[in-house]
């Protein structure tokens, strides 16, 4: 199968996204064009590298890259500061300079902590991300987003700080656990409902969406190449976030909630952000955004990819409303939800009545 190549076309950093199977044995090749400076410190988790960090490597002294590696333990509970700084350490004694580069193998917590230490260090080295999850190959690898989580929050410490490329090796997706596959539809399945109805009718036409090799490769390709397609598109428009850029958070004001209040041990992101879908949807349909029958649309999709639709019902209604003060999304106090208006559009509103959302939230779970 050939290259998909999706351009990320911003005024000041500029980058591609390549889509190759196989590309993970040609790492070397794909940076070559990049004319990068041979030091470069490849950043990975105890999971990944194990299976693809010897190939990674291989490829990437093939091509005159001198590589030294830097393993974190696997999960979001280690995506802190105290994380980052064993980084700083492995940058130092490596003797990385600004011309280096940090290239990220892994998961979004990968990713977003490469990013911020290739942000911060020295003031901002080379950043490469080659995404291992479908969650982070179709969102977190793209954009710029870089951070850590911080006790009273999740992403609350980062950085916008584009990578000089995205290397996507749907291949991989071979090796990763199902959970995570179904986490990552979480975010295929909100790029339909924000931004692409055609993507969402094709999701709704597969016959499973809960595991990798129940996909068919054409089907997969199209996922992945629209879903990063959707998210360079919102990137060009509104790289800070200034505005439309909110709208690629749909399901996560929630979802941040319930994963901080469960401490991100009951959850994955991708999990989290269906229930947070979930309960957008619900809003939505209450405050007549949008129709009960896109609504079940959206709840049947949820539920074709086998991902939780409901909060745990130990988490008290009142701790979520206070949660999600904590939101990077607050403006003057208010805190602002991306409600959906109909299948492949959304709106960002301030406007959520406390009544109904309570109502919402106990509907999907919480306690009262």
């Amino acid at each position: 199968m050939l290259t998909t190549t999706i351009h990320v076309d911003l005024p000041q950093n500029a980058y591609q996204v390549a889509i190759a199977p196989g590309a993970i044995a040609q790492l070397g090749q794909h940076l070559t064009p990049l004319q990068l400076s041979p030091r470069l410190l490849l950043v990975s988790d105890e999971n990944v590298f194990p299976h693809y960090g010897e190939v990674a490597v291989a490829s990437l002294q093939a091509a005159g890259f001198a590589v030294a590696t830097h393993i974190f333990p696997a999960g979001e509970p280690h995506k802190t500061l105290a994380s980052i700084q064993q980084l700083y350490d492995t940058a130092h004694t490596h003797r990385l300079e600004r011309r280096s580069t940090l290239l990220a193998l892994g998961g979004g917590v990968v990713g977003d902590m490469t990013g911020f230490a290739a942000a911060t260090w020295l003031r901002g080295v080379n950043f490469v991300q080659v995404p291992t999850t479908l969650l982070a190959m179709v969102d977190a690898a793209i954009g710029g987003k870089t951070g850590v989580n911080h006790p009273q929050g999740k992403n609350l410490i980062g950085a916008f700080y584009q990578p000089r490329a995205v290397i996507i090796d749907p291949q991989m997706l071979a090796t990763l656990p199902r959970r995570e596959f179904r986490a990552g539809m979480a975010e295929v399945i909100k790029y339909g409902v924000i931004w692409d109805a055609d993507l969402f009718d094709q999701l709704a036409a597969a016959s499973q969406l809960d595991r990798y090799d129940a996909v068919s490769p054409a089907l997969l390709q199209t996922i992945l190449s629209r879903s990063c397609q959707a998210k360079a598109a919102v990137v060009r428009q509104d790289e800070k976030e200034a505005g439309l850029r909110a709208i690629l958070n749909y399901g996560h004001t929630v979802g941040h909630a319930v994963e901080s209040l469960t401490h991100y041990k009951k959850f994955v992101h991708g999990e989290a952000v269906a229930i947070g879908m979930v309960a957008a949807g619900a809003i939505a349909q209450q405050l007549e955004f949008w129709t009960a029958k896109d609504n079940a649309r959206q709840l049947d999709l949820i539920a074709k990819a086998q991902l939780p639709t409901q909060i745990p019902d130990n988490l008290r209604v009142a701790d979520i409303l206070t949660a999600l003060q904590s939101d990077k999304k607050v403006q003057a106090g208010r805190v602002r939800f991306i409600l959906p208006t109909a299948i492949g559009s959304v709106q960002i509103t301030a406007q959520v009545p406390t009544d109904p959302l309570a109502r919402v939230l106990v509907a999907c779970g919480a306690a009262a």
